[in-house]
């Protein structure tokens, strides 16, 4: 299976926009390398604005960007673009309901050697809570590029959350992405599993295992966060009366706590939230801190085998 980086996608499908609308601009806080807006700046470098270590500066120059008309595209490191400039993007993006996409890289645990200051786990709930802020998480490269491309035709401000490591490429070029849907990736009928980013790919590999111990998990890759699938998650949940949600994410205010928000109004059943739990990410490998968060395929599998055991003694 090929692997391939979501911020990599990124850089590409920035590329493809710019050769197609002349009205979009890119503008990065001395990071382009490593968000891969490297790309863009490459081929139209009259575009490009490196606005150096300003993240609150440069939100409020694409709030003014995009009230002249063009349609910027942000990009830094996830834990800057949502933490240090968030004042900035509630008050000068949101409030106005400005244009502005914001595309952030190096989110979640898998940032790997660079450690807990550097590991954003609160970034879905820190742009989540934002009024008129949408909020997606593609699960690979394709649904990437096809979230980038998508968000062109959304009035309004986006976050779209991507990540450093290479993961396995679930979609093909078939693939449709739609705001506000989810997507039943696998079916089953004893558990929904629902995923969001890099831990959908993790989930189908749980449901596999699961199936092997004759629990039939049903697998939902729910890639928009704001404005989230409320019809689909009542559905999983009338159909399989059990929910475990998955994300590279703290297990506060990101899916497992919109995925609740919907059952507890709607279609009360239990709900199992796997996440990081209430601690801050550490420096090593990504491989190893998925495997030690237990995020990983096996870890998800007893988690799973283990709720279904307590909700049904």
């Amino acid at each position: 299976m090929d692997r391939v980086a979501t911020r990599d996608a990124y850089g590409e499908a920035l590329v493809e926009l710019g050769e197609k609308y002349s009205n979009i601009v890119v503008l990065d806080a001395d990071l382009s390398g490593s968000t891969r807006t490297s790309k863009f700046a490459r081929k139209f470098p009259e575009r490009f604005f490196n606005m150096g270590v300003a993240e609150q500066n440069m939100m409020v120059t694409a709030a003014g960007f995009a009230l002249a008309g063009f349609i910027p595209y942000v990009s830094t490191f996830a834990i800057f673009a949502t933490g240090r400039a968030w004042e900035p993007i509630r008050q000068s993006i949101a409030y106005s309901n400005i244009n502005v996409k914001i595309v952030a890289s190096h989110a979640g645990i898998t940032v790997g050697e660079d450690g807990g200051s550097h590991q954003s786990i609160e970034d879905i709930a820190l742009m989540r809570v934002i009024p008129n802020m949408y909020v997606f998480v593609p699960a690979d490269a394709v649904e990437t590029k096809k979230i980038i491309k998508k968000i062109m035709e959304i009035d309004g401000p986006c976050y779209v959350r991507t990540g450093r490591s290479k993961v396995p490429v679930i979609f093909d070029n078939s693939y449709e992405f739609t705001p506000g849907k989810g997507k039943i990736v696998r079916e089953g009928k004893d558990v929904a599993i629902i995923a969001t980013g890099i831990e959908v790919y993790e989930s189908l590999k749980a449901a596999e295992i699961l199936e092997k111990k004759g629990i039939s998990a049903l697998v939902v890759n729910m890639s928009s966060i704001k404005p989230i699938d409320r019809e689909l998650i009542e559905e999983v949940a009338e159909r399989t009366g059990k929910i475990v949600t998955v994300e590279e994410h703290s297990i506060y205010g990101g899916l497992g706590s919109a995925v609740s928000e919907v059952i507890g109004e709607t279609k009360p059943v239990p709900v199992k939230i796997i996440g990081i739990r209430d601690r801050f990410g550490i420096s090593g490998k990504a491989e190893e801190l998925v495997r030690y968060f237990k995020l990983d395929t096996e870890s998800i599998a007893r988690e799973v085998e283990s709720f279904l055991s307590r909700i049904n003694d």
